[in-house]
């Protein structure tokens, strides 16, 4: 039977799709950990062979899946080092376990120097820090002589990047950290440890541009997320805070040199049974560098100790050296439609620096009651410039 010209012509384009999927496929290569030798029984060692096999996979001029199949796979402190060959993918379907103690090195997990990485977890995929058995050393405060708490994941000069669907549970000390990182978008995880777990934010971001946080649950025994000196464009939408202290900028001032923060939104998010709700922190020191352009919209408290707070007398752990009032510049910060419930009397605190007022503090559309003894939730400024418009409740102190 001849074929008319369009039935040629449709088969030519299957053809042609047909050879270039393949050919797409061809260049798609796994590395899956199980042959360099890693075993996933809970007990062997696995170092080495991740190793080995991230180096092949670095290597490939291509499209490379670094593959850890269902199982769990001890797993020492490991540096996955770029830049690699081509676009690499790290797929987790195991559980990866640290060590039960490892007070040699400031983080369990880095990648460094890659750019459009992929990480990618699942169903049965997580990260077990066993932070249980490190959590007594991790006040440090009451320590001169520190041991290294290791991070669960850092990410260090990493660019145009997605971590999704990872789960980090007891970390020893933070569960995420990401340092000169650019262009990295994070959904769909879930951070957990104890609510009395000291020091374990869920993500802290440093030095980074144009980092989005979505679709998440954290829950953790400290900041949910911090963002820290040298972050601009930092986005966390669409995620709970269930317990934790709160969605933080700082701590700030601590330190000579330190990089401004700019452009900090927090939007359409949960913070439950926490510390504190949004809150910006800074020391009582004369380093000088400027906080602004914060937008915090659209946040339901639920039982929240501290739901807007504003905070440069910074002390956590009592005496501190106040050097001076802060030095650091707040300004142009917005919250907008925060509503729920307060579990102390002051639901809104803006204690700003006397060397510095805050600037364009802007209170809009604020619900927040208390229900306790004492009366209905208050609010208390001091040193602070702005306006309020809308529903507030408490009174306004602006």
């Amino acid at each position: 039977m001849a074929l008319s010209a369009s039935m040629v012509s449709r088969v030519f384009i299957f053809a042609f799709f047909f050879s270039s999927f393949t050919a797409a496929q061809q260049k798609f290569s796994i590395f899956d950990v199980r042959k360099y030798g890693a075993v996933g029984d809970g007990r062997q060692d696995n170092t080495q062979a991740f190793l080995r096999a991230w180096e092949d996979a670095c290597r490939f001029k291509g499209k490379a899946r670094f593959y850890v199949a269902a199982g769990i796979y001890m797993l020492g402190s490991v540096n996955f080092i770029g830049p690699c060959f081509g676009r690499l993918e790290f797929q987790l379907k195991g559980v990866l376990r640290a060590p039960s103690w490892s007070g040699h090195s400031d983080s369990w997990i880095t990648f460094r120097y890659i750019d459009k990485l992929v990480m990618r977890g699942g169903a049965t995929g997580a990260l077990d820090g066993q932070g249980e058995y490190a959590w007594q050393l991790n006040d440090c405060h009451k320590n001169a002589n520190c041991p290294a708490i290791p991070t669960t994941l850092r990410l260090e000069f990493i660019s145009y990047s997605r971590v999704h669907h990872i789960r980090s549970i007891n970390s020893k000390n933070s569960h995420i950290v990401l340092f000169g990182c650019d262009n990295v978008n994070i959904s769909n995880i879930r951070l957990s440890a104890p609510y009395n777990s000291p020091n374990t934010d869920g993500i802290k971001i440093g030095s980074s541009t144009a980092i989005r946080i979505t679709n998440s649950i954290i829950g953790t025994g400290d900041d949910c997320v911090a963002v820290l000196p040298g972050s601009k464009d930092i986005l966390v939408s669409n995620v709970t805070c269930a317990p934790g202290h709160g969605f933080s900028v700082g701590s700030l001032g601590r330190s000579q040199k330190e990089e401004n923060v700019t452009g900090f939104t927090v939007q359409n998010c949960t913070v439950s049974n926490s510390t504190n709700g949004i809150r910006i922190k800074t020391w009582e020191s004369p380093y000088s560098s400027v906080a602004s352009g914060f937008i915090f919209q659209d946040i339901f408290m639920k039982d929240v100790e501290n739901p807007i707070i504003i905070d440069q007398m910074y002390c956590p752990y009592p005496p501190c050296n106040k050097q001076s009032p802060s030095h650091v510049q707040v300004k142009d910060v917005l919250y907008k439609n925060i509503w729920g419930t307060s579990s102390t009397e002051v639901a809104v605190s803006l204690s700003c620096s006397s060397a510095l007022p805050c600037e364009n503090v802007v209170l809009k559309d604020i619900n927040l009651n208390f229900q306790g003894s004492g009366g209905p939730a208050k609010s208390q400024c001091s040193f602070v410039n702005g306006l309020s418009y809308g529903q507030q409740r408490p009174p306004s102190c602006l």
